[in-house]
């Protein structure tokens, strides 16, 4: 990470990838360059990006690395303009494709007219004319609900309890129970509440009068659903498309407004668009056995015992977690939270590894449950996904302390090992379309 000088002001950006294509992304507000650091899927966008391009990454003024805004708002377009500007110079880029995302999608649109020999094309992704409806625009907000939002995104932005948006940003995320600490990083990473909060009272910000001085080829990109209350997000990315020259427009499906399921296909048409192939599918399937756990109850603990001493506490915790993975040969692929998700490459050393988590665990006076599961997961890098990830988590969640449940493909797997089991049930578990037969491994 490195700084740019914009008459005085630090611009905070990264720079990863090598490919002939310079890519500048001008963020929205959730998606700074540290939120990669803590949420996969963020971070595997900006890779995929990296893989067919130069992609150069920055912190707008007033929000994440950058430099804080002093004028007691949202910093002036003209100033955010010429802090892209800024960041060009400094790595030596004379002509860019620029990604804007949401917010960022309106000073995106606004480099790209003001220095159209800067600009050798430009993509918007969930980005918007105006935030707000207006008197011949239909498509925002409701101005009514201006103070209303605002005050809610100020008491909940980066919130660990419940942070803005939980329940609608990304709606194929919400069944994750990491996504809440991963948003509630996000948006402490990317910008202050006062931040947040300003940008939502910004009623009459709109940039329909320059979109006809576009002039670099441009792919809009939008979800098909709508955004949050009432946001008409298609509609929005329609005008973009209609009044912007030599423009484009591609719709997804699902309404997540933040990165969410259809993350990958979002990059495979930029790729598409600045590079004219799409990319060769990498991704390969595996039989895999998924093993999930967290600590039960960790907020009232965390109440209990204070700040400091929870802290030792799962630092304690996350040493005998990965002490055990070493021990019956599992390999970690994420944690988040108070949370720990892992392979094995087979069931019975799954269910003797959350034995013994739970076991030391409980020797700390913390109480562990976890879930185990066996399914055909899709492998892209270091990570893993698929419905058998989704599965495996959801039974997690239903587990009670020092309890293991596994599913009956578990068990099946396992017979003549000599593990026992107890029935447990079946489960209507979230975004999973049938009942699920549950075990508990005694």
């Amino acid at each position: 990470m490195r700084y740019a000088d914009a008459d005085g002001v630090a611009i905070a950006y990264s720079v990863s990838g090598h490919g002939p294509v310079d890519l500048v992304r001008v963020p929205g507000l959730m998606s700074g360059i540290l939120a990669g650091t803590v949420d996969p899927v963020f971070q595997a966008h900006l890779d995929q990006l990296a893989e067919f391009s130069r992609l150069i990454v920055l912190d707008r003024r007033g929000q994440g690395l950058s430099d804080p805004s002093v004028t007691g708002g949202p910093p002036l377009w003209e100033q955010q303009v010429q802090d892209i500007r800024a960041v060009l110079d400094a790595v030596g880029a004379e002509a860019v494709s620029v990604l804007g995302a949401a917010d960022g999608g309106q000073v995106a649109i606004l480099f790209a007219a003001m220095y159209p020999e800067r600009v050798r094309s430009l993509v918007l992704t969930g980005a918007w004319v105006r935030r707000y409806c207006g008197a011949d625009f239909d498509f925002g907000l409701d101005p009514a609900l201006a103070t209303e939002v605002a005050t809610a995104v100020r008491s909940q932005w980066g919130n660990i309890d419940h942070p803005w948006g939980l329940d609608f940003v990304t709606p194929s995320r919400a069944g994750d129970p990491s996504f809440r600490f991963v948003l509630t990083r996000v948006q402490q990473l990317s910008a202050s509440p006062s931040v947040a909060a300003a940008t939502f009272m910004d009623l009459e910000s709109d940039v329909r009068a320059v979109l006809p001085l576009v002039r670099a080829p441009t792919l809009v990109i939008a979800p098909a659903g709508p955004g949050f209350r009432g946001l008409d997000l298609p509609g929005q990315a329609a005008v973009l498309a209609e009044t912007i020259p030599n423009a484009r427009l591609a719709l997804i499906p699902g309404q997540d407004t933040y990165l969410g399921e259809n993350t990958a296909e979002m990059g495979a048409l930029i790729e598409e668009f600045l590079t004219g192939a799409r990319p060769v599918a990498t991704s390969t399937r595996v039989l895999a056995t998924v093993l999930f756990t967290d600590i039960v109850g960790s907020t009232e603990h965390l109440a209990r015992v204070g700040d400091l001493n929870w802290r030792v506490q799962l630092d304690q915790h996350d040493a005998v977690v990965r002490e055990q993975l070493r021990r019956f040969g599992g390999r970690e692929v994420n944690t988040s939270g108070d949370g720990f998700f892992a392979t094995f490459d087979g069931p019975a050393k799954a269910i003797a590894c959350a034995r013994a988590i739970i076991e030391s665990a409980r020797e700390m006076e913390i109480d562990v449950r976890a879930g185990v599961h066996a399914g055909e997961c899709e492998v892209r890098g270091d990570d893993l996904g698929g419905i058998a990830v989704h599965l495996g988590a959801r039974v997690c969640g239903v587990a009670a302390g020092g309890q293991v449940l596994a599913t009956s493909t578990v068990k099946e797997l396992v017979a003549g090992s000599g593990i026992a089991f107890a029935d447990h049930g079946l489960h209507d578990l979230k975004g999973i379309p049938e009942p699920v037969h549950l075990f508990v491994a005694t």
